[in-house]
């Protein structure tokens, strides 16, 4: 795996961008205007609900922005044959990469028979019909033993990405609100140091600026989930970073406002 350089450029900064299109109350409306708005800026992916993968690769046809489907989204609790399913049907229908989400509960009750078989399953399915899968972990349910036997896993399993969370994944406050931190620099830190060199790591949940992903980007990560794309991007043009620009763009273009398409 190649590691990032030192001095991306802006085309570097949106191939890292999963733009994310998954809130729930999200209207066919807003997602063609995300599928657009990802093709603007040069995005890796959009990552869509598996309904979506259709009208999104129809929407992308000609541009070099791929389709990513969810799978067992948000919760990870599916029976693993409607995930493999979630998955054979977002390929078949154009999808590239599948993030597929991790059972917490058995995690936590450390059943790691059962996670080792569902991420070999899965990644044996992705593979098998030449796509990648991003396994989420969801970290704010667990603790570091967790997530570093996670690692290993995944790393055994030769997956390509393993992920920090869904954006959704909330837990309970103190004083009874929720709330999730997303993709802390420490377990962004544990996961490249306990993950093999040929598993990337793709960091979700709360990378919302430039400086965000330039910090996230400097500890190993090589792909981001977030919604505010179009801050990201064009903050790396207006702040005269390398070229190649991504097409449609130029110095001063204005960003579309953050929360047109609510998410990470």
């Amino acid at each position: 795996m190649t590691m990032p350089s030192d001095n991306p450029s802006v085309t570097d900064i949106a191939r890292m961008i999963d733009h994310s299109l998954l809130h729930p109350t999200l209207t066919p409306a807003q997602l063609q205007e995300g599928y657009a708005l990802a093709a603007k800026y040069g995005c890796a992916t959009v990552c869509v609900q598996p309904m979506s993968v259709v009208a999104a690769k129809a929407a992308l046809e000609g541009s070099e922005t791929e389709v990513c489907a969810v799978a067992g989204f948000p919760q990870g609790a599916n029976c693993l044959e409607t995930k493999v399913m979630e998955a054979e049907r977002s390929i078949g229908e154009g999808a590239t990469e599948i993030d597929v989400v991790i059972n917490a509960g058995l995690t936590l009750g450390g059943h790691w028979d059962i996670i080792q078989r569902e991420v070999e399953v899965m990644n044996a399915t992705c593979v098998r019909d030449n796509a990648i899968l991003k396994v989420i972990f969801e970290n704010d349910f667990l603790q570091d033993e967790h997530i570093i036997k996670l690692c290993e896993i995944c790393t055994t399993a030769e997956v390509a990405f393993v992920k920090t969370s869904t954006g959704y994944g909330m837990v309970k406050q103190p004083d009874g609100s929720y709330g999730y931190q997303g993709a802390t620099h420490e377990h962004l830190k544990l996961m490249r140091e306990r993950s093999g060199p040929n598993v990337q790591i793709k960091a979700a949940g709360g990378v919302r600026t430039l400086d965000d992903t330039l910090a996230v980007r400097a500890l190993g990560v090589t792909r981001i989930g977030a919604t505010a794309t179009a801050t990201i991007v064009q903050d790396a043009v207006d702040r005269g970073m390398p070229g190649p620009i991504p097409a449609g763009l130029s110095a001063g273009t204005e960003a579309a406002q953050d929360g047109d398409t609510p998410g990470y």
